[in-house]
């Protein structure tokens, strides 16, 4: 049906009323039932885009037939982050106040770049990551912007530890340049990739980067790193920075931090800790201790999306010398100078259009408190370590990695297949690994299959993992068992 709209001009507010109430009731009611949704989505390559037209209308469609569109077409084609049964990855669950900031933020629609541009969006961004770092315990002389991830918010690191040297390469660049040393960037073989990716964007390459072993926690080995170093220091790199991961995605392992600020320290390196899924649970005060060391780092990323139930994106940044990362930054035409001596957030890093995110955090922090969001933290744990007691009552199964945090990495192993591994030569034991790869695998895909919970995987020295990951704001306990009961009885019926 046409829609009859003014030549000009925006539809009707009576009409945004209208559909914006139904959107409303839409929501609420997805929220109170998302369990009626496949966590991920059937769907197979190309089934949305053969159900959507080649070209754009060329007349208005009404609202109504957009929205039911949305349903039909959009919504089979979704895997929904909000399902409880989301166990996959780190979730980024939206709460009800993450929505409502979020909704709020959309209709006003603001540039936070300058301060100018809108007062409110600067001070309340610079109010709430304080209040964000009181909560977390880190020291006053951390200051933070909000950036949309922690993909954006390490390469920043990168370039500001990058721009310490001295080097010039802000106005001269990096081609061409002879006189330019080798630069060097330290991270373990579990850091995320996005930490390389920096690296590529800020002209280290991955040749720059070098990955130093972990341990059997699949944190950081010290004792490696200060070899490297000192390694890199005799075949002529110039070590500048290195990456400390305070929960890592594989495991969630902590990188010990306190260890390598030291060598950081001795070295003069600029210490960036990657906290952005891990970090955020020292909101709990009995959760602090994950952050030792971190108030010696230059830098520091966590993301309230991934643990602290707002909706996607948000990120905070932390630096303890802002005038350094303003330098590394801030190009400032005629158009965009000021004359009050105030915060500009578009001089923090690259982009200049800025999404007003402070105001979704502010939501989510007045809405639950810290005292409420250290609950739901504390609860999460509370799951992470009864699963992992589930997995080591089991005989079928074994964990691969501790638990520090929420995340349990574990397999399938059933009993008579670890008899044989105790007494097997390398050939079998090798073809028994490579079946209980497949197993695992399969494990996974019969989960996801049931619609009710969604799984990833991943590979721990060579084996193929399961990796259930707790952090979504609707994921209770009975949600646990019920993803470890479909696991057992898949295991079972696969293994018979």
């Amino acid at each position: 049906m046409e829609h009859n709209v003014p030549a000009l001009g925006d539809l009707s507010p009576d009409e945004f009323r209208r559909y914006g109430h139904q959107i409303v009731e839409w929501v609420a009611e997805y929220l109170e039932h998302p369990e009626q949704y496949p966590v991920l989505s059937p769907s197979r390559p190309g089934e949305v885009t053969a159900q959507l037209p080649i070209a754009p209308p060329e007349r208005p469609e009404s609202l109504e037939t957009i929205l039911a569109d949305f349903e039909n077409v959009i919504l089979p084609g979704l895997t929904h982050w909000n399902q409880p049964g989301f166990l996959a990855y780190f979730s980024s669950s939206a709460s009800v106040p993450g929505i409502l900031g979020e909704w709020l933020s959309a209709g006003l629609n603001v540039n936070a770049m300058l301060w100018r541009t809108s007062p409110a969006a600067t001070e309340l961004e610079n109010v709430t990551l304080d209040w964000l770092r009181q909560m977390l315990g880190l020291p006053a002389g951390f200051h933070g912007v909000i950036t949309d991830g922690a993909s954006m918010s390490s390469p920043l690191a990168l370039a500001v530890a990058r721009e310490r040297l001295g080097l010039d390469i802000r106005n001269q660049g990096m081609a061409g340049r002879s006189e330019l040393p080798r630069l060097r960037l330290y991270i373990s073989a579990e850091t995320h990739s996005s930490v390389e990716k920096g690296a590529i964007v800020v002209g280290i390459g991955r040749q720059g980067v070098r990955a130093v072993p972990v341990d059997q926690e699949f944190r950081m080995d010290v004792t490696a790193l200060a070899r490297a170093i000192e390694e890199d220091l005799a075949a002529g790199w110039r070590p500048f920075a290195v990456v400390a991961t305070v929960g890592t995605t594989a495991t969630t392992s902590i990188d010990p931090v306190p260890e390598i600020a030291a060598i950081c320290q001795k070295h003069d390196l600029w210490l960036h800790v990657d906290g952005a899924y891990g970090g955020m649970a020292a909101v709990a005060p009995e959760m602090r201790h994950i952050l030792a060391g971190v108030e010696q780092a230059d830098s520091l990323v966590v993301n309230p999306h991934k643990w602290l139930f707002l909706p996607v994106d948000c990120s905070a940044f932390y630096v303890r010398d802002p005038h350094l990362l303003r330098r590394t930054f801030s190009l400032v035409p005629d158009y965009l100078q000021t004359s009050e001596e105030v915060t500009n957030y578009m001089d923090w890093g690259v982009q200049l259009g800025r999404r007003f995110r402070a105001l979704k955090l502010w939501w989510v922090i007045r809405a639950f408190g810290h005292e409420g969001l250290a609950a739901r933290l504390r609860e999460h744990l509370r799951l992470g370590q009864l699963l992992a007691n589930w997995v080591d009552a089991d005989p079928d199964f074994e964990r691969l990695a501790p638990t520090p945090l929420s995340t349990v990495c574990f397999r399938a192993c059933p009993g008579d297949v670890a008899a044989r591994l105790t007494q097997a030569g390398p050939e079998e034991a090798a073809g028994l690994e490579a079946y209980l790869d497949r197993l695992n695998e399969a494990l996974i895909e019969a989960a996801n299959a049931t619609g009710e919970i969604y799984l990833s995987g991943t590979r721990l020295h060579g084996r193929y993992t399961i990796r259930l990951a707790i952090n979504n704001v609707r994921t209770n306990e009975a949600t646990v068992a019920r993803a470890w009961e479909l696991l057992r009885e898949a295991a079972g019926r696969l293994h018979a």
